[in-house]
């Protein structure tokens, strides 16, 4: 970092560093206007950073101070900065040694098109070049151009948008900061009660009504599916690791799809009539299954936490 901040400037004082969060990261998100820095800084908040835009260089020195000092919750921070004012490149290389001086993980992230797709984007949004003032729409491009070179030139990733749609740059973000594959969609499984209504906003519902309901089992009926002897009960119950074992293979085909369309959130839902026992103990079971495979899953369970917020 010290020799990207040399050779991109140098410049400033800093203040004495207050020791960061360990983990905390900062991502500055830059590159030329048109080339898809607002859709890039959409797709990033999607993945759990917090995203600043437009942010003066100079102010995300104390952003990052009282977030580091403060005991924030946030240790992902994403900065969409314009640096086509040379003024900015002083203000930038003092931010990035000032980091350096913390102990903060920093990187850039450059995004570039070719001119040809620059201006056609430029006019068919029917917009001027923020560097054209008054002359031509290539005079403006070439200009940032130049002015970003150095920039580009040491950003620890550059993306070319020029042929890719808004969900390739997706993918590609996901892949720059994240990898690629399965591992990049994250996985929220619930259960629920068919008699309290099918949830709209799964991807996949799965009905686990086949198995036996431990709630015709005395000493069963009170617990739930997150309890032992009813888990025991419902996975030892004829046919349910055969459809676990089904579903698991049906759901890892299609998270490996997901991925590659830029789908990185995936719900399911598993259902049994009141969503207490079956639906739970088999939620449960199939997020094991996939954190197996190294997926990131999430599991809650609609009616038992619905019991929980009521009581």
């Amino acid at each position: 970092m010290s020799e990207r901040n040399d050779t991109i400037h140098q410049t400033g004082k800093h203040v004495s560093p207050t020791p960061p969060a360990k983990d905390f990261e900062v991502l500055l998100i830059t590159g030329m206007s048109g080339a898809g820095r607002s859709h890039a800084a959409n797709s990033i908040e999607d993945m759990g950073w917090y995203v600043v835009d437009n942010m003066p260089p100079k102010l995300l020195v104390p952003l990052v101070d009282m977030m580091t000092s403060s005991g924030s919750n946030i240790h992902k921070l994403a900065a969409v900065i314009d640096v086509r004012s040379r003024d900015y490149f002083d203000d930038l290389s003092a931010v990035l040694s000032h980091l350096d001086d913390l102990g903060v993980k920093t990187r850039i992230l450059f995004l570039d098109a070719s001119n040809e797709v620059l201006i056609k984007r430029y006019e068919s949004v029917r917009r001027p070049h923020p560097l054209q003032q008054g002359n031509r729409l290539i005079d403006g491009i070439l200009e940032e151009r130049d002015l970003l070179k150095n920039l580009k030139e040491h950003a620890d990733i550059v993306i070319d948008t020029s042929t890719l749609s808004i969900h390739q740059l997706s993918t590609k973000l996901y892949e720059g900061l994240l990898g690629s594959g399965p591992t990049t969609v994250s996985v929220h499984i619930f259960s629920f009660g068919f008699k309290y209504g099918i949830p709209i906003d799964a991807d996949f519902v799965a009905d686990v009504r086949f198995l036996p309901n431990p709630f015709w089992v005395p000493k069963l009926r009170s617990l739930t599916g997150k309890d032992k002897p009813v888990s025991d009960y419902v996975l030892s119950s004829e046919g349910a690791e055969e459809f676990l074992d089904a579903y698991e293979k049906a759901i890892a085909v299609a998270i490996e799809g997901y991925a590659q369309e830029d789908k990185h959130y995936v719900t399911i839902a598993i259902g049994c009539t009141g969503g207490q026992h079956r639906s739970v103990a088999m939620s449960e079971a199939l997020a094991k299954r996939l954190r197996a495979r190294g997926l990131t899953v999430s599991v809650s369970a609609r009616e038992l936490d619905k019991r929980a917020t009521e009581q």
